[in-house]
């Protein structure tokens, strides 16, 4: 009886370490699914919040086309211009005096395109085919890219004789790469290289002094 009391108490001892080591092998497994889970979950989650805030980024396709700008006008003097890039390319937007407003009736007969009729779908909105090629007839939004080659046209604000200009000159641009002019509004003269106007972007008015490059009231462009 003895040795069997001593076997039992070995046994009971053997049964409560497996018991344990049985408790801990649970314990163990359950702290790796809880951990898993949690991973999972992180990852879930994680890719649920990239998945949300990629909603917020414009599309591949958006980003090649390119967004609207907008452009402060404020300090914007007469005679003054400033530049700004939209879809890599440079938008002029300039503010004329009286008298660059007034020289466009004088060039209306040198222009090759006075009233904006070729490719007006592509180059001149609806709202921009007149004599001054704006919403407003001193504020003039065009896009500073000759249509001849691709090459920027230089500003010419200044009258009169100058080199690679008429004596008559009126103010305007002058391409420097195939000597193509355009007038205050971005008209191309005749007998140039240039076959077509300068673009004038779609665009409206925020405010008094603040314009939206690249899209009007019908949407972007």
């Amino acid at each position: 009886m003895a040795g069997y009391g001593k076997f039992r108490t070995n046994f009971a001892i053997s049964s409560i370490g497996v018991v344990m080591s049985d408790e801990n092998q649970v314990d163990s497994s359950r702290r790796g699914l809880l951990v898993a889970t949690c991973a999972a979950g992180g990852v879930a989650g994680l890719a649920a919040t990239a998945a949300f805030v990629s909603t917020f980024e414009p599309s591949e396709r958006a980003k090649a086309a390119g967004a609207p700008v907008e452009i402060d006008i404020a300090d914007l003097k007469p005679g003054e211009m400033k530049t700004v890039e939209w879809r890599g390319k440079p938008v002029w937007v300039i503010k004329r005096t009286p008298d660059m407003v007034s020289s466009l009736k004088k060039t209306d007969a040198l222009v090759a395109d006075p009233k904006s009729e070729r490719n007006a779908d592509d180059l001149t909105p609806a709202y921009a085919r007149n004599e001054y090629r704006s919403i407003k007839p001193e504020i003039l939004v065009a896009v500073g890219i000759c249509s001849h080659l691709g090459c920027s046209p230089s500003t010419k604000f200044q009258t009169g004789a100058q080199p690679s200009l008429p004596d008559d000159w009126a103010g305007g641009f002058l391409c420097p790469c195939h000597g193509s002019t355009f007038d205050l509004a971005g008209r191309v003269y005749k007998n140039k290289p240039a076959p077509d106007n300068l673009q004038v972007p779609r665009h409206m008015y925020l405010s008094e002094t603040r314009i939206a490059i690249g899209k009007d009231e019908k949407g972007e462009a």
